[in-house]
């Protein structure tokens, strides 16, 4: 009978401690896609006001918006919440890569999250050296470029630049089409949403994941431009990339449409943050 109940007391406390953890981890995921909304919404935002603007203004990518929020009120204390975000972000991210197990948990998915996770840490530290009285550094065009200049000097730099390029093409690529088959729902809790609840999410995260997608293949094509032609300079940042929209035959207009479309995701990411099954 003793021993039953310590067996039973044994449970309990192994029930309570998982519950915790599992708690602990979907505040992480939660606040991690409240940090990228943010972000998201700030990019899309400085570059609808370079597509209706003549002025340059900020950068239209992470750092211009970490700047923005550096000039608002409390501008430290919200950038510091954002390394909280992203250190979230990562944490649940690299626990689901590493402890999460099923049938449906297969190698490639883990491996995939685990990419997520190593991107959202170095995304974690910027943001940290950032809020720290670091962000006078080089901008998200002049590293891309860089970091390619020193990839091409390598050996089999071209090909490792060629096929980093094709990569992210092929990142972009997978983003716009399983946005586009509305993919995404099937982690969403939509049984707790009402129909035009779901109608609007939907919709945000249809037009949100294609622009995202195609950010990442244009960003993708550049850099593969700068691997045929040897060419660093070739090489474009988010700002240069989406800067680059206006050059098409739309002009600005694409520019415009993207730029929503960045805002749009942004909003989809604080859906995520409220629906997402974590």
């Amino acid at each position: 009978m003793t021993s039953s109940n310590t067996q039973g007391r044994g449970q309990g406390v192994k029930s309570a401690a998982r519950t915790t953890q599992n708690e602990t981890l979907t505040a992480a995921g939660r606040a991690g896609f409240v940090a990228r909304g943010v972000v998201y919404v700030l990019i899309g935002a400085l570059a609808l006001q370079i597509a209706l603007s003549s002025s340059d203004g900020e950068s239209a990518d992470r750092q211009g918006a970490l700047a923005q929020v550096a000039e608002q009120p409390f501008g430290k204390v919200m950038l510091w919440a954002m390394v909280v975000g992203f250190a979230a972000m990562a944490l649940w991210r690299g626990t689901r890569a590493v402890l999460t197990r099923g049938p449906r948990r297969k190698a490639g998915s883990r491996v995939l999250d685990g990419g997520r996770a190593v991107f959202y840490a170095f995304v974690c530290w910027t943001t940290a050296v950032y809020a720290a009285g670091g962000g006078q550094g080089s901008s998200g065009n002049a590293q891309s470029q860089d970091w390619t200049a020193s990839a091409l000097e390598l050996s089999y730099g071209q090909v490792l630049v060629g096929s980093g390029g094709c990569l992210l093409i092929g990142i972009g690529g997978v983003l716009a089409v399983r946005a586009a088959m509305r993919s995404f729902l099937k982690q969403l809790d939509t049984s707790s949403m009402s129909h035009r609840t779901k109608q609007v999410v939907t919709a945000l995260g249809v037009g949100g994941g294609v622009a995202r997608g195609v950010v990442f293949a244009a960003a993708g094509i550049f850099i593969l431009v700068a691997a045929v032609r040897f060419d660093p300079d070739k090489a474009k940042g988010v700002d240069a990339t989406l800067r680059s929209f206006t050059h098409t035959p739309a002009g600005p207009w694409l520019l415009v449409t993207v730029a929503i479309g960045l805002i749009l995701f942004g909003a989809f990411s604080f859906a995520s943050a409220r629906w997402r099954r974590l």
